[in-house]
């Protein structure tokens, strides 16, 4: 078995996400992909079993436990698939909550995956008291003219906004508290994020139910946060905007999200082999 890693929505400068990559996982239980996971370390890894050339059956595990989608392990596998097998195009990955579609093409970058999510929806964040409280924040933190609230792009995310970039850069909070919490809410990351203008918006993701403090880039919370912008009119005249994280932990990412029309919400970015 040959394990591929990538790191996923580099800049132009480095950084980026890293993801491992099993391009064939055919035979591999459940448990053998944890382990494998595990042993990998990076926050996702993501096992593939091809159906043809062009379409897939996708799994993906953190060290410790399944995750329905993500989005930079997505991103990973699609420039893998890409390199090693059928070059650029369309792609077809079937994950557990639903068909996604992936565009892989050239730039001068380098390869770019774009995916497109599931049809988001968003929900009231009825915990923020106790979510603020894990992480050590209060009402004076929070932005008072961007709503907190739960958006869904394939995982649930709360979504909440700090009032300064300075308060976004202090992320020190009750580990096993916010995970024992997002494991009983079934949210994915938690997303903390600064709007520095309309087309940039800074992030950070806490991951604690994943086993890790954080994470470096989160597609599928990219994805969930366009979804929750649409549906309170708060996107770009042309529905497109930037997110920049994993700046804090040392490792730039980049993520370009589209989330113009009604259905899903595209993300794209870079990946390049570890």
């Amino acid at each position: 078995m040959q394990i591929l890693r990538y790191r996923s929505f580099a800049t132009s400068h480095g950084g980026g996400n890293p993801a491992g990559v099993v391009l064939d996982s055919s035979g591999l239980s459940a448990d053998q992909m944890l382990t494998v996971a595990a042993d990998v370390g990076y926050s996702e890894t993501a096992f593939l079993t091809p159906i043809s050339e062009r379409e897939y059956q996708i799994r993906y595990f953190s060290p410790e436990a399944e995750v329905d989608f993500c989005g930079h392990a997505t991103v990973a596998a699609s420039i893998a698939i890409a390199e090693t097998v059928s070059g650029v195009g369309d792609l077809l990955l079937h994950t557990k909550v639903g068909p996604i579609e992936v565009s892989v093409h050239d730039s001068d970058a380098g390869l770019t995956a774009t995916l497109t999510s599931v049809v988001p929806k968003t929900a009231e964040l009825r915990k923020l008291p106790e979510l603020l409280g894990l992480l050590d924040w209060d009402e004076s933190d929070l932005d008072p003219n961007l709503p907190a609230g739960l958006a869904f792009a394939g995982l649930w995310h709360p979504i909440v906004w700090a009032r300064t970039r300075e308060r976004l850069a202090e992320l020190d909070y009750d580990f096993t508290g916010l995970k024992e919490l997002m494991r009983s809410q079934g949210w994915g990351t938690v997303s903390l994020l600064f709007r520095e203008s309309g087309s940039l918006i800074h992030s950070r993701n806490a991951f604690a139910v994943g086993g890790v403090v954080e994470d470096p880039a989160t597609g599928a919370a990219a994805a969930a946060l366009g979804g929750y912008l649409r549906s309170h009119d708060r996107l770009p005249a042309d529905g497109r905007f930037s997110v920049r994280q994993g700046e804090d932990m040392g490792q730039p990412c980049l993520l370009e999200v589209d989330a113009s029309g009604l259905g899903g919400v595209q993300v794209g970015g870079l990946a390049t082999s570890i």
